[in-house]
C-alpha cells in the first residue's frame, strides 16, 4: 500500500491505463474489462483490475494536471513495479493537421511546467514517449481505421492560460494538441525505466473552433481504450 494508492501489491497489473477523470477508470473498468474489481478508492481517485482479451489490465484515474498525476505514476512505478502507463484522456487540437474526434499519438510532451526544471535545472530535458508502445499503438490504429495522427503534444500546468499567444507559437513548430499531463508521465517514465505513452482524442480545436458533443466524445474515446488495450495485448505477447 501507497501514501496514495489503497492496494495490496498484486493488486495491480503490470499495464494500467491512466485517464484523468476517476470516472472514466470506473467507466473503462465496467465497460472494457472482464471481472473488474476496485483496488483504490482514496481521496475518490479510483482504480480497477479486471482481464481484457485474457491479459490483466488497471484502469486508474490521475486527476487534472502534471502534479496530480506525477503522485499516482510514480506510486505506479515504485511500489507497485508496473510497466506500461498509458495515458488516455482529450486534448484540445492545436494544428490543421488534426480535427476534432482524431487521436493525437503523443511522441513527445513540450511543457511550460517547472516541474522538470526542478529536476534539471537549465538543462531542458526532452519528454519522449517509449518508441516500441508508440509503433505498436499506431499499428493498432491503422488497422483499426482510426484517425490517428502522431506528434508533440503541450502539457500545459494552466488550464486557462493567461498567455495564449504561446500556443500558436507551438503550432509553428508542429505541436499538435494541448493537454495537462504528459510531460510529467513520461519524465517519471524516463526515470524508472518503463514504458509510457498518451493517446489523446481530440475533443475541441483551438484553431478551427470545433467542438464534439458529450455522445461524439464518449464514441471516439472508446475506439481510443480499444486502441490501448489492443497494444497492451500485443506488448504482453511480445514479452511473454
Amino acid at each position: 500500500m501507497s501514501t496514495h494508492i489503497g492496494a495490496a501489491p498484486d493488486q495491480i497489473a503490470p499495464a494500467v491505463l491512466m485517464p484523468g477523470d476517476p470516472y472514466r477508470a470506473r467507466w473503462i473498468a465496467e465497460t472494457f474489462l472482464e471481472d473488474p474489481v476496485q483496488y483504490n478508492d482514496v481521496r475518490g481517485m479510483l482504480g480497477y483490475t479486471g482481464t481484457y482479451a485474457g491479459v490483466r489490465v488497471s484502469a486508474q484515474g490521475s486527476g487534472m494536471g502534471q502534479p496530480s498525476l506525477a503522485i499516482y505514476a510514480h506510486e505506479l512505478f515504485s511500489d507497485y513495479d508496473v510497466e506500461t502507463i498509458i495515458r488516455v484522456g482529450t486534448c484540445g487540437g492545436l494544428s490543421e493537421r488534426v480535427g476534432v474526434r482524431d487521436v493525437v499519438l503523443g511522441v513527445a510532451a513540450s511543457t511550460d511546467s517547472a516541474m522538470n526544471r526542478a529536476r534539471f535545472g537549465d538543462v531542458t530535458f526532452a519528454p519522449a514517449a517509449d518508441f516500441e508502445l508508440a509503433r505498436i499503438a499506431a499499428s493498432v490504429g491503422e488497422e483499426r481505421l482510426l484517425p490517428v495522427v502522431a506528434g508533440g503534444l503541450f502539457s500545459a500546468d494552466q488550464f486557462y492560460s493567461p498567455a495564449p499567444e504561446v500556443t500558436s507559437t507551438l503550432a509553428g513548430y508542429g505541436v499538435l494538441g494541448i493537454e495537462m499531463e504528459a510531460a510529467a508521465l513520461y519524465t517519471l517514465a524516463a526515470q524508472f525505466g518503463r514504458r509510457a505513452l498518451a493517446l489523446c482524442t481530440v475533443s475541441d480545436h483551438l484553431v478551427t473552433g470545433e467542438e464534439t458533443s458529450a455522445q461524439e466524445r464518449q464514441e471516439t474515446f472508446e475506439d481510443m481504450v480499444v486502441m490501448a488495450l489492443e497494444t497492451i495485448v500485443r506488448m504482453d505477447g511480445r514479452s511473454s
